[in-house]
């Protein structure tokens, strides 16, 4: 074996009990070095049990097990296992320090491709590195299984808990940490029920959740219900993004309804044609309205619709969140909801009966915001958003939760002798 890699192999993957004997590249198919390996001198097998030695009973046939590439050329290391007579658990196949039971690729790739599937997705991961879809799955899953093990659920004092859309009519629970120099993915359950977020406040344990400050929500009535009953020590904050999204529809709402019926109407009326292509400059903040769209809004608000009425109401309710008092904000909001409740626009009577139900917890807004970070749930929602559309072809939930607590789990890894990316 040459020396230079020989050196190298013993420097990054050194195995206790194991030399490397000799390498061969073969060539075809974009060819391939196979390394092959021997027990050292005078050792013996070790149960892959309890990981004693014990002596040697006889040996199986050669085994290829698939190692980091070198210089970009897929790397096998060829071994034929001994099997040892162990005294506790009798003949079984020797412990081998760099695989993975009966898996065909060394512990090493296995981390090798869990690392790169946090960049790319996993079948780029599988398809570049000249492996299964299936192996990366599993490094995957070994990632994530060996860092859950390991997480540190110390110190969780503000969670954030949100449901997103997975697939049609199905969806997920998720429960994020957003504490300040800590925003990382806590727990996915399937579905939005009660039951969903209960199985967190189980897995967390009720010494952890009594530990709880803070929990940003939706207005999701099942999540109240179990935060109350779990968590009643935890200031509940409506996440105000939410509540931005409850007026955007309801705004929707009232302009594809008049927009029908101006058309209905009479297709070349001058509100007609400006409310043609007038859907982002409602929904969107004035500071990010592009220079097409701010005049677009100028002549909508020039005429007197509808759906101008239900914008003009959009638009004062970000006043609430600028008062420094929630007294003063609790007074602001009432007003509101009244204004709202005779606008004769029933989508923004809809939004005003919503906020009245929910106040106190609306309120909450303004003794949290100085002390947790209200806005990361939105941002963990937005990242994992894009992740999901990366996994576009997964079918099952398994591989949805494995994939998101890989890549939003801030998890733990060993200590590796060489980092891959």
């Amino acid at each position: 074996m040459h020396l230079g890699l020989k050196t190298l192999l013993n420097r990054v993957e050194r195995l206790k009990g194991f030399v490397y004997e000799s390498s061969r590249l073969i060539e075809g198919r974009g060819g391939r070095i196979e390394i092959k390996l021997r027990p050292r001198e005078g050792s013996r097998g070790a149960c892959s049990h309890c990981h004693k030695p014990a002596p040697g009973y006889d040996r199986l046939c050669e085994r290829h097990f698939q190692f980091v590439p070198l210089w970009g050329i897929p790397t096998f290391f060829r071994y034929a296992p001994r099997r040892v007579r162990c005294r506790e658990h009798g003949i079984v196949v020797e412990h081998l320090p760099w695989a993975l039971g009966k898996r065909p690729l060394t512990a090493s790739f296995a981390w090798f491709l869990a690392s790169w599937a946090k960049l790319l997705s996993w079948q780029d991961v599988s398809r570049t590195f000249k492996t299964s879809w299936q192996s990366v799955f599993r490094s995957v899953e070994m990632a994530v299984d060996w860092g859950r093990a390991r997480m540190d659920l110390e110190g969780i004092t503000a969670t954030g808990v949100d449901e997103i859309h997975w697939r049609k009519g199905r969806f997920l629970t998720l429960v994020y940490q957003i504490n300040e120099g800590m925003k990382r993915l806590l727990f996915v359950a399937e579905n939005r029920e009660e039951t969903s977020l209960r199985k967190f406040f189980l897995w967390l344990g009720p010494e952890r959740s009594a530990q709880i400050r803070f929990i940003c929500s939706d207005m999701w009535q099942p999540y109240l219900n179990v935060i109350a009953e779990r968590a009643s020590g935890a200031l509940n904050v409506l996440d105000r993004y939410h509540i931005a999204a409850k007026m955007n529809q309801a705004i929707d709402e009232v302009r594809a309804k008049e927009t029908r019926q101006v058309r209905a109407h009479n297709r070349l009326s001058k509100s007609s044609v400006v409310l043609k292509h007038s859907r982002w400059c409602l929904l969107k903040r004035v500071e990010n309205l592009t220079a097409k769209q701010t005049v677009k809004l100028k002549e909508l608000l020039a005429c007197n619709l509808r759906t101008v009425r239900a914008y003009l109401l959009k638009e004062q309710f970000h006043f609430f969140w600028e008062y420094a008092s929630a007294a003063w904000a609790g007074k602001f909001l009432e007003q509101w909801c009244t204004a709202a409740m005779r606008s004769r626009l029933e989508p923004m009577k809809k939004v005003a009966r919503m906020l009245r139900d929910h106040k106190p917890l609306i309120l909450n807004w303004f003794e949290a915001r100085e002390q947790v970070s209200l806005g990361a749930v939105e941002g963990l929602n937005n990242r994992l958003k894009a992740n999901l559309r990366k996994s576009y072809g997964f079918r099952t939930y398994r591989a949805i939760k494995i994939m998101l607590y890989h890549k939003l789990g801030a998890l733990p890894e060993p200590e590796l002798t060489h980092r891959f990316c």
